[in-house]
């Protein structure tokens, strides 16, 4: 008997968030065209499947949220400043910030198995300090990815996590509730977006950030696969 593949959640766009694509402003607009091919491969990939299936681990998803927390307390610390630096001061910060509710996701999860420090965390940490001093506008990229992903795709991907944690009698998270209304959340993150004051360079330098944000959460993703993967035994183990 097969299990089916899920589809993935940009293949199923609710109607309101269809509507929503045709209101975009012309950045946000060029950023769904240009990580339209790395979305699908990120979701695409063994635990993103395994998690809209309803089948990743307890332990895989206390992973997900340790490796989330550092960077973003790291985006909220300098984002910002970095953001109003840039001429976009109508950010909503307050109403985006993860920081606290993964501290208390971890806190909620303390009882699971330890998970090793992420490696893909550590990358994508360093990463978002060199752009922070040298290419803020890259930056910017990052914030987008995550959060953008946060209130969109990451609400049904809540829904499946936390039916995998009540299941084994564990806390929902927190990390994807947001107390603002996710649809006029949205618009203020693409608002703010376009407000951004930007050369024609940092503009496609923007662009470019934003795959390779992608690429950092493809590193993530593959490393949360492997920590399910049983352990080949070496030959006369």
């Amino acid at each position: 008997m097969t299990t089916a593949i899920p589809a993935a959640i940009s293949d199923h766009a609710r109607p309101v968030d269809v509507l929503a694509h045709k209101g975009f402003g012309p950045r946000v607009r060029r950023l769904h065209a240009r990580i339209g091919a790395a979305h699908h491969q990120a979701e695409g990939m063994t635990f993103s499947r395994s998690l809209l299936a309803g089948q990743a681990s307890p332990r895989q998803l206390a992973a997900l949220i340790r490796a989330l927390a550092p960077a973003y307390e790291m985006i909220e610390a300098q984002g910002p400043l970095l953001s109003a630096a840039l001429g976009a001061g109508g950010f909503p910060w307050a109403d985006l910030a993860r920081s606290q509710a993964l501290c208390q996701d971890i806190a909620r999860l303390a009882a699971l198995p330890a998970t090793p420090a992420s490696a893909a965390a550590g990358i994508w940490l360093e990463h978002l300090q060199r752009l922070a001093q040298r290419a803020p506008h890259r930056f910017m990229a990052h914030v987008y990815v995550r959060y953008g992903g946060d209130l969109s795709g990451g609400q049904q991907l809540a829904e499946q996590a936390n039916s995998i944690l009540a299941s084994q009698g564990l806390p929902p998270l927190l990390f994807w509730r947001f107390q603002r209304p996710i649809p006029e959340l949205k618009q203020a993150l693409h608002d703010a977006f376009e407000q951004l004051d930007l050369s024609e360079v940092e503009e496609e330098e923007l662009l470019e950030e934003s795959v390779v944000a992608f690429l950092d959460t493809q590193r993530l993703l593959a490393e949360l696969a492997d920590l399910e993967t049983p352990a080949i035994a070496s030959p006369g183990a």
